[in-house]
């Protein structure tokens, strides 16, 4: 079932992008995304189709060659790539939510620089905002700039960099000395071919494989100073911005997922027999199926009032956040339901649900713990 509420909501040009992502993750990605799964390959392999596609510049203006899509069309775009590809929904969604912020935010020379050929792999971008010691608390920023002839020298260590091996532009935040306390937070946009740049590869992870994650190692890595995304001193608040519309990717990605899970389970309570009969028609499966198919329909809807608020110019921290929050969880619990329902053939990696248990997990964690989102939703309240 598509993320769209009902007919005409979205234009036909609108139904037709989504519709093309549609059958393209069907069609190609599950066998690639259970190989990377298996061997923590990259989607970056896929990224020149991506590209021709025009999944990669879904979010930029189209005065700079982009498609400026509708919130609402990127989300169900999200949403459908993430039911055959988890990973490569992250993916795009992160470069994605770079791109937006640069076209919202960056200066006009960087926007020319980089924006017209944003849908290029060659010009493929990561998020790189947490540290070691700076997770949920990107205040906590470490990564220093000195200024230099010209614009500044950064020096750091960025971690769970998503992209952080293909991505060629970092945006990134960090702390620029001599600067005020108050204000030395800086959004920067830092170019990975330049020297001073290492990248680990992180591996081992639950889920999401073929999602490159990685430690990014800025040593006097030099920036421009037209480079600096969005005022001097300003990092906090374009960093936040930015992740407040980031959230509904991730919370799209979740309803993905949870839609996967749901098709996995259904069709198997159809086959499976056990007392000569399919066990969808024992009441406990019934109710774990018929649950997590009201859960995932109120998500659906919780996304899409949040991506229409981006679209009506009103972005909501706080209904990103409830979108993001229980989206996320609902898959976690949808998922545990799919291997409840397959029984022992779930527990084992030749069935898919196995690893959508596994991809499920990250959505309660990465662009805001489940914790955080209860943080924004209560203050929002508190503040209205």
């Amino acid at each position: 079932m598509s993320l769209i509420p009902m007919p005409g909501a979205l234009s036909d040009d609108e139904c037709l992008l989504v519709e093309a992502a549609l059958a393209f993750a069907r069609e190609e990605l599950l066998p690639l995304d259970r190989a990377w799964d298996v061997d923590e390959s990259s989607v970056a392999q896929v990224l020149p189709k991506l590209s021709d596609m025009g999944l990669l510049s879904l979010l930029i203006p189209q005065t700079y060659g982009g498609l400026e899509c509708s919130y609402r069309t990127y989300a169900a775009i999200l949403h459908e790539i993430a039911r055959w590809s988890p990973s490569t929904c992250v993916t795009i969604g992160v470069h994605n939510m770079v791109g937006m912020i640069l076209s919202r935010r960056a200066s006009e020379a960087v926007k020319q620089q980089v924006l017209p050929s944003w849908g290029t792999e060659e010009n493929f971008s990561a998020f790189a905002v947490s540290e070691a010691g700076a997770g949920s608390d990107v205040g906590s920023t470490k990564t220093s700039a000195v200024e230099a002839d010209g614009g500044f020298r950064v020096t750091g260590e960025k971690m769970w960099v998503t992209n952080g091996l293909a991505g060629r532009w970092f945006f990134t935040l960090v702390r620029i000395q001599g600067d005020p306390p108050k204000g030395d937070l800086s959004a920067m946009l830092i170019d990975g071919r330049l020297p001073g740049i290492e990248r680990t590869r992180i591996t081992g992870k639950m889920g999401i494989r073929g999602s490159e994650t990685a430690v990014i190692h800025f040593n006097e890595a030099f920036v421009p100073e037209d480079h600096l995304v969005g005022p001097r001193g300003g990092g906090m608040e374009v960093c936040l911005a930015g992740l407040n519309s980031g959230r509904i990717g991730i919370a799209a990605q979740a309803t993905g997922i949870a839609e996967a899970c749901l098709d996995e389970m259904v069709s198997y309570a159809r086959q499976r027999e056990q007392f000569g009969r399919p066990i969808g028609s024992f009441q406990a499966v019934a109710d774990m199926i018929a649950q997590s198919a009201v859960e995932l329909e109120a998500a659906k809807v919780l996304v899409w009032r949040a991506a229409s608020a981006v679209d009506a110019g009103t972005p909501s921290p706080g209904a990103s956040a409830m979108a993001k929050l229980y989206a996320s969880e609902c898959a976690n619990r949808i998922a545990y339901r799919a291997v409840q329902v397959h029984g022992g053939a779930g527990y084992v990696r030749e069935c898919r649900v196995e690893q959508l248990y596994r991809d499920a997990r990250i959505t309660s964690i990465y662009e805001g713990t489940s914790e955080i989102q209860r943080i924004v939703v209560a203050r929002e309240l508190a503040n209205s």
